[in-house]
């Protein structure tokens, strides 16, 4: 008897043991690899030579480069995370109405999430092309302009057309996790809020936000986390070129390893970025729930 109940109450672990062992072997192991990497004096062959203490990290520290990947990575997750949010919350409250046509659209919205990123992003860099990309012939067809504009004449630009279309393929994600929160909500409510005399934004407001409020927040921490690591877009459009202009953490630390053979600091710089994202993540959860327990 006592046998069975030990197979009982260990039954559940089981089903749930080989997940753990690719968990450890795919996620936990790399990541402490990487830390042991990021304290240690690497060759360019990849062979530890020793141990280098903080000497990895005061070197990225002191680099005039990452001060400007840190900028760049900052506005790049803030800003893609902010619109992709706000947009696809709009796009799934439209979508949560009954209209003729709603799974057409809802496919039509899923599409630029089902494609790859790599994919997407060389979609963006023929449409902004100067010479032959399919913007300026549109316009020009159209009238507007008359000779092929350059819609990226610096740095800057280049980015901003990268946050453009990072925010484009994460709009679906965002509104699809909303999508489903708005579903489950009860449609008794809004009735009661009809009969009391509450008119469209009070119902927003008042119920339809405080509800769906735990998927947004899934979705946003989901986006910090899918948005600040995201490599493709970046790579793809500009290789972080001019000089580290339009590069992110991800970007950066590729080219230090794969670059330019230095995997030591390459791992301090995924180490701090790892930090950020953990702090930030963490604040946003905490400022979240103490919202909600008030």
């Amino acid at each position: 008897m006592k046998k069975r109940k030990t197979l009982q109450t260990a039954e559940p672990y089981l089903w749930i043991l080989p997940s753990i062992i690719l968990m450890c072997i795919f996620i936990v192991i790399p990541i402490f690899y990487v830390f042991k990497m990021s304290l240690s004096d690497i060759s360019k062959a990849g062979v530890i030579k020793g141990f280098a203490g903080l000497d990895n990290f005061i070197a990225v520290f002191k680099s005039p480069v990452f001060g400007i990947v840190l900028k760049n990575t900052v506005i790049w997750t803030v800003l893609v995370v902010l619109l992709s949010t706000i947009l696809g919350f709009i796009l799934a409250l439209l979508l949560n109405n009954n209209f003729k046509g709603r799974k057409i659209a809802r496919a039509i919205v899923v599409f630029p999430w089902a494609t790859t990123l790599v994919v997407q992003a060389t979609v963006w860099k023929f449409i902004i092309n100067t010479d032959y990309g399919a913007l300026n012939t549109l316009l020009m067809k159209l009238g507007v302009i008359q000779s092929a504009v350059n819609w990226t004449p610096t740095p800057e630009a280049f980015f901003a057309w990268e946050i453009a279309c990072g925010i484009f393929v994460t709009i679906p994600f965002v509104c699809f996790t909303v999508l489903s929160g708005l579903q489950s909500i009860d449609s008794s409510f809004y009735e009661a809020a009809t009969v009391d005399g509450a008119n469209y934004w009070q119902k927003l407001f008042n119920i339809t936000i405080p509800l769906v409020k735990p998927s947004l927040t899934v979705s946003t921490v989901l986006n910090i986390i899918y948005v600040f690591n995201s490599f493709p877009i970046v790579w793809t459009i500009t290789k972080g070129d001019p000089a580290n202009r339009t590069d992110t953490i991800v970007t950066y630390l590729y080219k230090l390893a794969f670059y330019n053979g230095k995997q030591d600091v390459a791992a301090a710089v995924s180490v701090v970025g790892f930090a950020i994202l953990l702090v930030c993540a963490s604040l946003y959860m905490i400022s979240t729930l103490k919202k909600e327990d008030a």
